[in-house]
């Protein structure tokens, strides 16, 4: 069963929502995906049950999606296009599971026309309907920069601490991937660990050698004696020997963000500057996919599109060049 259950104002559990995460969980979901699946459809039940005893979902249609869209963008605090989205497509999967079809169309529905032809140009125009989808902005993946590294990275004192970051700067790992590591997950005498990424994928990857280094001596100085299977165990407090929670980490992340003012120095933002530089150093666009955990390729094309920080060092370095060039060029004619 899943560990993530919806009860209503009587503490009695809303059963057809929790059979849909039951079934989630055997599809073997991520404990993550549960626990968003879990608040998403939290919402929406919210938004349901307004004014009505437990209507029926089967009711449920693309107008009224657009009413549940509406609510959530007129009620504070105002979810992020990204957010209702995600939530639109819990409902809609909710509903698939019920009745094994899509959520009913209605002529509010958006239309889109688009052409489907052969590579020889052969074939008719189609018509696609698509179901509510608010516009995302457009991603644009900014790094640390190197002076940001180095001020947050110089105001760690422990190796748990330099190991914590190093993972995520050296090997691009997500905050829950990098504190759900094992200690069978490491092959040091290999240079190699295993991470458990979305979606329970496992994906083996190389070790630097200032990594294993800093496990290393984590491992012989600083690790509590313990029988948690985890890697990054509590060194402090009530919770030592415990293993570290993503509240745990947020603190401490936050804690050093203050003490060197690297306002920008938060978990996602090291595993940005880690597909940044790997696409910088040359690495190819399939090797970085395998490397961060993408199962979409179009994720990893996000690290190779210029940053403005690019943008603007490659605008100044044509400047220059072309000042260079000038410069050489009436030089030239000079001494004609």
């Amino acid at each position: 069963m899943s560990p993530y259950r919806l009860v209503d104002s009587s503490d009695q559990p809303v059963r057809w929502i929790n059979d849909f995460l039951d079934a989630q969980y055997l599809r073997n979901l991520s404990i993550r995906s549960l626990r968003s699946y879990g608040f998403d459809l939290l919402n929406f039940v919210r938004w349901w049950f307004r004014g009505v005893r437990r209507p029926s979902l089967s009711i449920l249609n693309e107008l009224r999606l657009l009413d549940y869209v509406r609510y959530q963008l007129e009620n504070e605090p105002k979810p992020s296009p990204p957010t209702v989205n995600h939530r639109l497509v819990v409902v809609r999967s909710l509903y698939r599971f019920y009745y094994q079809k899509e959520v009913p169309r209605t002529r509010a529905s958006v239309q889109s026309r688009y052409k489907r032809r052969s590579p020889m140009g052969i074939g008719r125009a189609s018509t696609a309907i698509a179901g509510l989808r608010l516009r995302q902005p457009r991603k644009v993946v900014i790094p640390l920069q190197p002076d940001e590294v180095s001020r947050f990275w110089s105001s760690f004192r422990t190796f748990r601490d330099f190991s914590l970051v190093g993972l995520m700067l050296f090997n691009g790992l997500r905050s829950h991937e990098t504190i759900q590591i094992r200690l069978d997950d490491l092959r040091i005498s290999e240079g190699q660990i295993f991470v458990h990424g979305k979606g329970n994928r496992q994906r083996a990857l190389p070790l630097a050698d200032e990594i294993i280094r800093v496990v290393t001596r984590y491992l012989e100085f600083e690790r509590p004696a313990s029988d948690s299977p985890f890697l990054f165990l509590s060194l402090k407090g009530q919770r030592r020997g415990q293993s570290m929670t993503p509240a745990g980490l947020r603190s401490l992340f936050r804690h050093h963000r203050r003490a060197t003012q690297t306002i920008s120095a938060h978990p996602h933002r090291f595993r940005h500057t880690f597909g940044t530089d790997m696409i910088r150093a040359g690495v190819s666009v399939p090797a970085l996919m395998r490397l961060m955990g993408h199962s979409q390729i179009h994720t990893t094309m996000l690290y190779v599109e210029l940053s403005p920080q690019d943008v603007w060092r490659e605008y100044h370095r044509a400047v220059e060049n072309r000042a260079q060039a000038l410069a050489q060029l009436r030089s030239a004619s000079l001494h004609e």
